[in-house]
């Protein structure tokens, strides 16, 4: 009898802080060496005319790019090994559209997405912008949780949600990124929208973080946060299958999160049925 294949899906997210210094760093190697099925990259900080050749010279790979306006400023990617049938760039909301925060890949009724929520580090005045973004982007999820299609939605959502999500939850709970009510914020996504922590399926454990200040020491005693994630409509939650961080090489502040989903795409899809 047989070995019946499965198709899994590998989904990787990455904030780069800079797509060109990620490269200078060895990320697209590593890229090549691990070969996700789809790769979201936040905070690219170049234009694509900017953009160094590795990042272009992937064939095995469609890919876009929404840029922000301001150049060397936020950014996001994606890159997939089965081309989309479709490609959303933004959310049709000026504002938010010109500091280039989303890109989505469609396959029939499946989509992937890659997100760079705002910070709130440099002061109020961002954390103002980060607040009404958030704002804004609770009404798009609730519309996406209920428009039948099935979603990851992975990026750099800035925001640690529960207490093990950062190395000093009560110090930190004053801190944007830990704030209370962007604790709650997120609590209203997953426990009332109903959207699911694909990471928190396979992994409850803690100190499992994909942020590091450039504080000395923080990376190397792991004082870190978990602010990257994908989040799945429930119909994918049981799909997870096995999670990681990677830290044995630093691209960036924060590090790639893979997840592998048991997962039977659409057939045009062309993902590679793995034995």
């Amino acid at each position: 009898m047989g070995v019946e294949a499965t198709l899994m899906l590998r989904v990787t997210t990455f904030n780069a802080n800079g797509i060109r210094a990620a490269a200078r760093k060895g990320f697209f190697a590593w890229l090549r060496r691990t070969a996700p099925d789809v790769l979201c990259i936040q905070e690219t900080k170049a234009q694509e005319h900017q953009l160094p050749p590795e990042a272009l010279d992937l064939e095995e790979y469609s890919y876009a790019f929404v840029d922000a306006q301001k150049k060397g400023y936020s950014g996001v990617a994606m890159y997939a090994k089965m081309p989309p049938d479709a490609i959303v760039r933004g959310f049709g909301l000026p504002d938010i559209d010109a500091e280039g925060r989303y890109v989505q890949f469609d396959w029939g009724s499946f989509s992937i997405a890659s997100l760079y929520v705002p910070s709130g580090t440099s002061g109020e005045l961002r954390q103002g912008v980060k607040d009404s973004f958030l704002e804004q982007f609770i009404a798009i999820l609730a519309r996406k949780r209920n428009d039948g299609r099935s979603y990851i939605l992975c990026g750099d959502y800035n925001i640690a949600h529960k207490a093990i999500d950062t190395y000093d939850p009560v110090r930190n709970a004053k801190v944007t990124g830990h704030l209370p009510h962007e604790r709650a914020w997120m609590d209203a996504v997953i426990d009332r929208a109903g959207w699911v922590d694909a990471f928190r399926v396979v992994d409850g454990e803690r100190k499992r973080y994909t942020w590091w200040s450039n504080w000395p020491g923080a990376f190397e005693r792991n004082l870190g946060w978990r602010i990257d994630y994908q989040l799945v409509t429930p119909d994918l939650a049981s799909a997870a299958r096995a999670a990681s961080i990677y830290v044995d090489e630093r691209f960036s502040d924060h590090a790639p999160v893979t997840i592998d989903y048991d997962l039977e795409l659409p057939a045009a899809s062309g993902v590679t049925p793995r034995v």
